[in-house]
């Protein structure tokens, strides 16, 4: 049997998937090529280039570079994204992570380690939140980036949880502590952990916050990511965000801190939203890797006592 020509294979599939508009057309021949050699794009490239056999099966190849010219989600045929220094396994049902949300997950994590003094003697595990946690992604990031950390990821959707469950089986193996330290919760997170109120230091989310009228013009996302990961209800799209904020405030012990991602057309009605609450101060707009306005910033307040205002 003649051994299939995997350089000609992902030029002629770069070509189509161009052809079918997709913005990365060589970079995503080349991940779904290594997918199907059982190998990462790296040692593909390398295999290539020294001309090293691989077991390679080219009518598994095109019918994935088919389905990709269809505008199928990538990470949905390969069957995972990746997120930080993680794989994170996603699919229908699910929302994809994104980059900029790994830098959404950066200043939650960076707030902890300030909170940790080199002096502070004190055993207390840090107690974290991730509200909207989809496929675990930031509560994954958590639990494995602060050592001594207890982590609570809240989740409505079934389909999204049972993803993110998958994904605390998986990681398991290479990180206890997903399993010891991480619990994941089906509930809304606008009502959600009545039992930790007042306990938690940091809370994080990216909550849905695409107003209605506003459809992305990805057909991948469009098409393929659920809609209640997307819309965040309202005509500004800011009904399910103001619920975090708000359940995050109750959450949150005194000069605990508070992260959400939103669109960066949204950043002042998000700053005006958390200052009109009267329950936050050092309230600001941090932006992504990019230089975008795309993140909420907040602290609890407190009165002089150091009672939580509500």
């Amino acid at each position: 049997m003649t051994k299939p020509d995997i350089a000609h294979l992902i030029s002629q599939a770069t070509a189509r998937l161009s052809q079918a508009g997709i913005a990365t057309p060589r970079v995503d021949a080349e991940l779904l090529a290594a997918h199907v050699a059982h190998i990462d794009r790296g040692e593909l490239q390398a295999a290539i280039l020294s001309g090293r056999e691989l077991i390679f099966d080219a009518e598994h190849f095109d019918a994935l570079v088919s389905e990709r010219s269809r505008r199928v989600p990538l990470q949905h045929l390969v069957g995972y994204a990746p997120f930080r220094s993680l794989m994170l396994a996603v699919g229908p049902g699910v929302f994809i992570p994104r980059p900029e949300t790994e830098q959404v997950a950066q200043y939650a994590i960076d707030a902890v380690h300030g909170r940790l003094k080199p002096q502070d003697n004190s055993t207390r595990p840090q107690m974290l939140v991730d509200l909207c946690s989809g496929s675990g992604a930031i509560a994954f990031a958590l639990v494995t980036e602060v050592p001594n950390s207890i982590v609570h990821g809240v989740e409505f959707s079934t389909h999204a949880l049972a993803w993110a469950e998958h994904n605390q089986r998986l990681l398991a193996h290479e990180y206890p502590a997903v399993l010891e330290n991480l619990t994941f919760h089906q509930d809304d997170a606008t009502r959600a952990l009545p039992e930790l109120e007042g306990q938690v230091d940091v809370v994080v989310s990216n909550p849905p916050y695409i107003p209605p009228d506003q459809v992305p013009i990805e057909h991948e996302v469009r098409e393929h990511d659920p809609e209640i990961a997307l819309y965040g209800r309202g005509t500004d799209g800011l009904t399910v965000p103001r619920g975090v904020l708000n359940r995050a405030a109750k959450l949150l012990r005194p000069d605990g801190e508070f992260f959400m991602e939103h669109a960066e057309t949204q950043a002042q009605a998000v700053r005006d939203m958390a200052r009109s609450s009267g329950m936050w101060r050092h309230v600001t707009t941090l932006p992504d890797l990019s230089g975008r306005d795309r993140m909420l910033y907040a602290v609890r307040t407190k009165d002089k006592s150091g009672r939580v205002v509500t």
